[in-house]
């Protein structure tokens, strides 16, 4: 069973936008994606809401996620909240997609 954590990265001024950029060209989304047991770590922009960044981060279990709050990489994204003065939003998932009911999947087009 996979964990989803979305993440809402608010701020001021653009800030939210700017960190999601800073971790992408900084290299440090690729480093991540490439962690062992990360599924997606991937930013989005709410369209009504020009100063909130959501982050859809998903890992293979626990101990993904775990490794992954151990990494030096927590340092730096740390360090980059800090910088921008984000404040945070988290809901943590839990997969279930191969529970999806019928009913529910008939309206999925693959």
């Amino acid at each position: 069973m996979s964990i989803t954590v979305n993440i809402y990265y608010t701020g001021v001024n653009g800030n939210a936008h700017k960190f999601a950029e800073e971790m992408r060209t900084s290299g440090t989304v690729s480093k991540i994606r490439r962690e062992d047991g990360n599924l997606r770590y991937e930013y989005f922009f709410p369209m009504d809401d020009a100063e909130t960044v959501l982050l859809i981060d998903s890992w293979e279990n626990q101990q993904a996620l775990d490794r992954h709050h151990a990494s030096p990489m927590m340092e730096t994204i740390t360090g980059l909240r800090m910088k921008y003065d984000l404040h945070m939003k988290v809901e943590r998932y839990l997969s279930d997609t191969d529970k999806i009911p019928e009913t529910d999947r008939k309206f999925i087009k693959e």
